[in-house]
């Protein structure tokens, strides 16, 4: 049936009405037609320093949030927002399409599941972004989709004021269809999301290795400072050495040799050993943090005949 004039005339002036709107009048209606439409309800359980930064992020997002946490007046200071505060991890997951857990340890995540599982939703999915133990994440995995419970390791490299700016990186671990449910969530609390297959304990292998790799590096610095220090050398003018050549460098050339267990020297054991002997007699007094381990473990690399290859053997043993 052709439309009669009278049919088409409204969609004419509609059609006029929206190309007649300014452009920045019309990239604010569909941001927050975008932003309306991604509204969710969700729970977090902890809101500590971390958690309370994923809140405060998420409230500015406009999404409904439902917090928890073991001391509650850390909860309530978040009440401002708009957040409801639970009194149980029970109560804050009722009806929530997703629930986030920034706990303490393994421990904390077994006890506060076990409380909350009774009124979970079926298709309610457990986010969990807690820095835990690889092999025990793998057992809670597998035992929870046993008994049809979705979760999903989740852990950060992420500070709080990272948190609350949508910043750093989220790594992800698990069942390929319970990340792609979330993985539009999880890009708008971080600006790098990283799916890393669907091995439950990848992602918590993957966090612990970057936590050493930055515990290693502060406790380093700290030794750079004390020799500085000792050596009467302002410990804020020595830190420019690292603009002098790039330590990530270390990790992806040096890193890979020792990966491949490649020894063939480029610094040799021996002097590396010497050199560690110099800055611990330069240190003095002071307390030092990695060095005195480190020469340590040169040493009884070198007692085994391995002085004459390069620094990499101090990881001999490790693959």
């Amino acid at each position: 049936m052709i439309a009669s004039p009278v049919s088409r005339a409204p969609r004419a002036n509609v059609s006029f009405r929206a190309v007649s709107l300014p452009n920045h009048a019309a990239v604010r209606h569909a941001k927050r037609e975008a932003t309306m439409s991604r509204i969710s309800h969700i729970a977090f359980l902890g809101t500590g320093m971390l958690g309370a930064g994923f809140v405060e992020a998420a409230a500015g997002r406009g999404e409904t949030i439902t917090a928890w946490n073991r001391t509650t007046s850390k909860a309530r200071a978040l009440e401002h927002l708009g957040v409801r505060v639970a009194e149980t991890p029970a109560d804050a997951v009722r009806g929530a399409e997703r629930v986030h857990l920034v706990l303490k340890d393994d421990a904390v995540v077994d006890d506060v599941i076990a409380a909350a599982r009774s009124a979970l939703a079926p298709d309610t999915i457990i986010v969990d972004h807690t820095t835990n133990q690889p092999a025990l994440t793998a057992a809670r995995a597998n035992a929870l989709h046993a008994a049809g419970v979705k979760y999903i390791h989740c852990p950060v490299f992420i500070g709080p004021a990272a948190a609350r700016a949508g910043q750093g990186t989220i790594m992800s671990s698990g069942p390929r269809h319970l990340f792609d449910a979330i993985q539009p969530a999880l890009a708008r609390m971080a600006e790098r999301v990283e799916y890393l297959g669907e091995r439950a304990d990848l992602a918590a292998v993957y966090k612990l290795c970057g936590n050493a790799v930055i515990i290693g590096t502060t406790a380093l610095v700290a030794d750079v400072l004390a020799i500085a220090t000792n050596a009467n050398v302002p410990p804020i003018d020595v830190l420019h050495v690292a603009d002098f050549f790039n330590p990530a460098a270390t990790i992806r050339i040096r890193g890979k040799n020792m990966a491949t267990r490649n020894y063939a020297p480029s610094f040799e054991l021996d002097m590396s050993r010497k050199d560690v002997r110099l800055m611990i007699e330069t240190a003095g007094t002071r307390p030092l943090c990695a060095l005195p381990g480190i020469a340590a473990r040169m040493d009884t690399l070198i007692g085994e005949g391995e002085g004459r290859k390069d620094l990499g053997i101090l990881g001999k043993t490790s693959v």
